[in-house]
């Protein structure tokens, strides 16, 4: 039996984008008043990382927040269920393509912004290179199916488990195919070390780093905003003489890059996730 979301998203591909849109942010904004602990969440985040903002504008951006949430979800009906040329039409890759393109190994940086869906679909129906990424097995077995035939309905895309470790990673690099990273998130303490986010200690896995490093890569941050008519997916240049002999380092400016995106667009980023969680030694805990 197929599972509601899917039913329901497959319903609402055919829409007009600024209707699904409307929907979205009707959503949003009622989600923003009955989430209360992901909205404590996404306003303590933000409170953390802009101090200097006013509280006034730290609830406008994460009111607005839970808007793209909620219009990003939706839009997976169009982009993971609507017609080829629709998706092709509605997302425009620009930027430093080449270096995705060129011969060699390399690592795609793609950070939690909402648009992450929608610019990976975007790189693999309309960039032709074989890929794969590291993907979380969902808890109920219907919407795994669903968000795996999401993810590989475009392009060649092998999806890795997280269980699988670093050799799947490495393997699939020296095979040429790209890597589809989201490393910005708190995965916990055992992989992880700390360095700055906004100038908060924030548990970061070293895997850009240590996977450019054991696989030969060069990084290509890709950041994918939302627009009006649907999304933009800005490739940015390679970064240059990274990684070092320093993971470290490579990690912290990894952060600070990231910050340089957020602050571009910080009501797209993925606030509502606990990014502090982990705290350093003695720390207390801040959510």
């Amino acid at each position: 039996m197929t599972h509601p979301v899917v039913l329901l998203m497959r319903a609402l591909a055919p829409l007009p984008l600024p209707v699904l849109r409307g929907l979205g942010a009707a959503l949003g904004h009622l989600l923003f008043f009955v989430a209360r602990s992901r909205r404590h969440i996404a306003l303590t985040n933000l409170a953390l990382c802009f101090p200097d903002w006013s509280p006034e504008r730290r609830r406008r951006v994460a009111r607005r927040n839970f808007v793209t949430f909620c219009q990003a979800a939706l839009d997976r009906a169009w982009v993971w269920h609507g017609p080829e040329d629709v998706v092709r039409a509605r997302i425009r890759i620009t930027g430093a393509v080449d270096d995705i393109t060129r011969v060699g190994a390399v690592i795609v940086f793609a950070p939690h912004f909402y648009g992450l869906d929608a610019g990976g679909s975007a790189l693999l129906q309309q960039i032709d290179r074989p890929a794969c990424s590291i993907y979380s097995t969902q808890s109920n077995s219907a919407i795994d199916a669903w968000m795996r035939a999401g993810r590989t309905r475009f392009g060649h895309l092998t999806l890795l488990s997280r269980t699988e470790g670093v050799r799947g990673v490495v393997r699939t690099l020296r095979q040429g195919k790209g890597l589809y990273l989201l490393p910005d998130m708190d995965f916990g303490p055992e992989e992880s070390i700390f360095v700055p986010f906004f100038g908060v200690p924030a548990a970061t896995v070293p895997s850009v780093a240590r996977f450019a490093k054991l696989g030969n890569a060069r990084v290509v941050p890709v950041v994918t905003r939302m627009t009006r008519g649907g999304y933009e997916v800005q490739v940015h240049p390679a970064w240059a003489h990274y990684p070092t002999d320093d993971v470290e380092a490579d990690t912290t400016y990894m952060n600070a890059q990231l910050e340089g995106y957020v602050r571009q667009m910080p009501e797209q980023y993925y606030w509502v996730h606990r990014r502090f969680k982990t705290r350093p030694p003695g720390e207390p805990p801040v959510y």
